[in-house]
């Protein structure tokens, strides 16, 4: 049977929509942006980097970084994250969502201007000092996820809970486009200052020493949207769920929300003693009780934030086709070092326009309609539709006439991505395990995901390598081949598409009631208590 929910909590579930929701968005959502831009920002310089760095003048074509070092330098941030959600996460249900926030604020400005620095021009120094600050920027980064979403989820209303932990995670796509954005301004700025011929008219004067300075400036940028967040987020109080229900704080609850809902709430010590002495709500992650309540959830949600990564991921591999399809992008020594880097970023910013970021805001208006299970199901089985309209007749694609065709087809599976799993991923794991295991739970199954993306960044970059050894790129073996390659991504989608359905639906309902914290003994319920607080406006 269901206990009475906690007057303080109910009065968060039945709130209208008011100006503390959207400061919250706002808050929780810059640090996304910033997480974006960092991550996304390092494959608009990576080919610069390789001019500068390892360029051959006695060859035809400019240098590119070799393939151990882009790996590194890719890849390094990846890793970072996943060391992050899984440390970050839970130290959140340690220390307080609050406390640990800010933390990961400050290693990410620290890290986003390290990243711009190096101790000599020696092409090791410079990427082992980049790949070095990458990391702990990765790390810093990777406590943002389970942070913003637990933190958006427990100042959330119910009824709009899943738009506003889906307009965080939306703020991603508005970063990749800032990405895009700022290195086109830089990459402007300098070709014009300091113009240069192709590098097949002139090697040399190809590359101007001032190339130097762009990808530090575009890389340590993403200091500047992390550091105007800090003083804000310093101000928010602490969630009331972690104050109430793991910190066992009636009074800091009743007081924190009280400021925030503008309503006068009262401090239920006795009701708050009551619940955290529950049995059921004192077991650990590595329990039966957590296994026998959760188990399958936590299956849910990792498996399929991993599947789903390793296909978004793998996006990395079929761009230069597109770009090059569609004359973006001209082949590297009909350019100079600068202007490559506008033109890739052109590239970026015109896919997140058209393709990234209307997927992440369909989510937003949709998900509370919807429900998260139908548009996660919906976004896995379009994108296996369309990964494998795009490998089974895959010498189609690759004839001149029919290259716009694997466009579309292309942005829609990155369209369905984005309404689809890759934000309903980052959603759900906030909603529907207990307060004091939330944020652990939610690291937990973001880790998962970044070990997708490794995977799907790099174990298919040498899958992808064409099956004759004289047609790989340089430094890579040979592979299964393209078309191989999206078959097996066609399956990963199905698979996600199969583990959808371990994953509960969680619209509509209090976080209590989903993760079973206002029961009542052994016994569940599907009704909520009634509300205790009427002062509070109620939507209707």
């Amino acid at each position: 049977m269901a206990k009475e929910q906690l007057g303080v909590l109910n009065a968060l579930d039945v709130a209208k929509t008011q100006w503390y929701h959207f400061t919250a968005i706002v808050i929780a959502g810059m640090g996304f942006f910033t997480d974006a831009y960092d991550l996304f920002c390092i494959s608009l310089v990576s080919k610069l980097l390789g001019r500068i760095y390892y360029t051959d003048i006695t060859h035809p074509k400019p240098g590119t970084l070799p393939p151990n070092v882009a790996a590194a330098v890719n890849g390094v941030a990846l890793v970072g994250t996943l060391a992050g959600q899984l440390f970050f996460g839970w130290l959140g249900d340690k220390m307080g969502r609050k406390k640990v926030y800010g933390m990961t604020l400050v290693l990410m400005v620290l890290a986003s201007i390290a990243s711009g620095l190096s101790f000599s021009d020696h092409p090791t120094s410079v990427m082992t000092t980049l790949c070095f600050f990458r990391f702990w920027l990765g790390f810093g980064i990777g406590g943002d996820y389970p942070l913003s979403a637990t933190i958006m989820s427990e100042y959330a209303n119910k009824k709009t809970r899943g738009a506003f932990i889906a307009a965080v995670f939306a703020m991603q796509g508005f970063g990749i486009l800032a990405g895009g954005i700022v290195a086109l301004v830089v990459s402007t700025a300098f070709d014009k200052s300091f113009p240069a011929p192709t590098y097949g008219e002139n090697r040399i004067a190809s590359l101007p020493p001032q190339a130097d300075f762009v990808w530090r400036i575009i890389l340590m940028f993403g200091a500047i949207p992390a550091g105007m967040t800090y003083y804000w987020r310093m101000k928010m109080p602490e969630t009331a769920r972690y104050t109430a229900l793991v910190a066992k704080n009636a009074k800091l609850a009743a007081a924190d929300m009280s400021k925030v809902l503008q309503v006068e709430l009262e401090a239920e010590e006795e009701k708050v003693q009551k619940y955290t002495d529950e049995k059921s709500n004192s077991f650990g992650l590595f329990t039966k009780e957590f296994a026998k309540r959760h188990g399958w959830h936590l299956l849910g949600t990792t498996s399929t934030w991993f599947l789903l990564d390793i296909a978004f991921y793998s996006q990395n591999l079929f761009q230069k086709d597109i770009f090059t399809a569609i004359g973006w992008i001209p082949s590297a020594e009909k350019m100079n070092a600068i202007h490559e880097v506008y033109r890739i970023a052109r590239a970026q910013t015109l896919i997140a326009m058209c393709s990234t970021v209307p997927g992440y805001w369909f989510t937003v208006a949709l998900i509370d309609h919807m429900g998260r299970f139908a548009i996660q199901l919906m976004g896995f089985f379009f994108m296996t539709v369309f990964m494998f309209a795009l490998a089974i007749p895959y010498h189609h694609w690759t004839l001149k006439p029919n290259r716009i065709g694997f466009v579309v087809i292309y942005s829609l599976t990155f369209f369905f991505a984005n309404f689809g799993p890759n934000a309903t991923t980052f959603v759900v794991p906030a909603e529907i395990f207990p307060a004091r295991l939330r944020s652990t739970c939610h690291g937990i199954s973001a880790a998962a995901g970044k070990a997708g993306a490794i995977v799907g960044a790099f174990g298919f970059l040498y899958a992808a390598q064409n099956k004759d050894p004289k047609k790989t790129d340089a430094g890579y073996p040979a592979g299964i081949g393209v078309k191989n390659s999206l078959i097996m991504l066609g399956v990963i989608n199905f698979l996600g598409m199969v583990f959808t359905f371990l994953v509960p639906e969680s619209k509509g309902k209090s976080l209590e009631e989903l993760t079973g914290e206002n029961e009542e003994g052994d016994e569940a319920t599907e009704e909520q208590a009634a509300p205790t607080n009427r002062t509070v406006p109620v939507d209707v």
